[in-house]
């Protein structure tokens, strides 16, 4: 049994394959090979275009399933971490 781990970073959309008997990695990936772009439209704001999040999700996914070159439906969880607000806010008055 595999479990397949993603990681939705600023600067990246990470992938690992893990074996759940064992705990190694068995295969690892990255996209973008360079830092994501961070738009920030007004002072204070940053955000990023989801597109783009899901495009290297899947680059990513691709990458990991070709090399494990087993069955994809030996994976059975899927795990999904990210930051969702790294700039504190200041409190309403």
């Amino acid at each position: 049994m595999y479990l397949l781990g993603y990681d939705l970073g600023s600067s990246s959309v990470k992938a690992s394959l893990v074996n759940a008997a064992t705990g190694e990695c068995v295969s690892s990936a990255f996209f973008p090979k360079k830092e994501m772009e961070i738009k920030s439209v007004k002072a204070g704001w940053a955000e990023q275009d989801t597109e783009t999040w899901w495009t290297n999700l899947k680059l990513a996914t691709e990458a990991v399933l070709t090399e494990f070159g087993k069955d994809p439906a030996a994976i059975k969880a899927i795990g999904i971490s990210y930051q969702m607000q790294s700039i504190p806010l200041p409190l309403p008055a």
